[in-house]
């Protein structure tokens, strides 16, 4: 199964992965995974008055923090993944990649504010199952 892990470095992701660890059928080297994280844009004004190079390196190094301790844990259960990282709409961007990666499921941790939470501030899980053409597991 190839299976598209979207991670933000919060207290959801964690949940997330202690999810998986106790669920073989989802948490097998026999399974295929990519890392995806999504870094916010910034506004137009704040990357011309720092520059692109700032900008950019701004936002790899906030994805390696991302990243890198999800890889950590992976590794340690001798999973090999891949990474993906994009900067945009996240939700927009997860669904996007899981459809064009033609993978067989995205697993993300959701914040879990519920229906008016929703609308008030949007959700990213809500973006990605209301777009994904993909199964979507939520662990909250």
């Amino acid at each position: 199964m190839k299976i598209l892990l979207a991670v933000d470095g919060s207290e959801f992701t964690k949940k997330m992965l202690a999810y998986l660890a106790t669920h073989d059928e989802l948490f097998s080297t026999s399974n295929k995974y990519t890392l995806i994280t999504v870094q916010p844009q910034l506004p137009v004004r704040a990357r011309a008055a720092v520059g692109k190079e700032v900008v950019e390196t701004y936002q790899r190094e906030e994805a390696e923090k991302v990243l890198a301790p999800v890889s950590t844990f992976l590794t340690r259960h001798g999973i090999d993944a891949k990474s993906i990282t994009k900067v945009g709409h996240a939700g927009e961007i997860i669904s996007k990649t899981a459809d064009s990666g033609k993978f067989d499921m995205v697993v993300m941790g959701s914040h879990g504010h519920g229906t008016l939470g929703n609308l008030v501030m949007g959700s990213v899980a809500t973006q990605v199952l209301a777009h994904c053409k993909v199964p979507v597991l939520l662990v909250r």
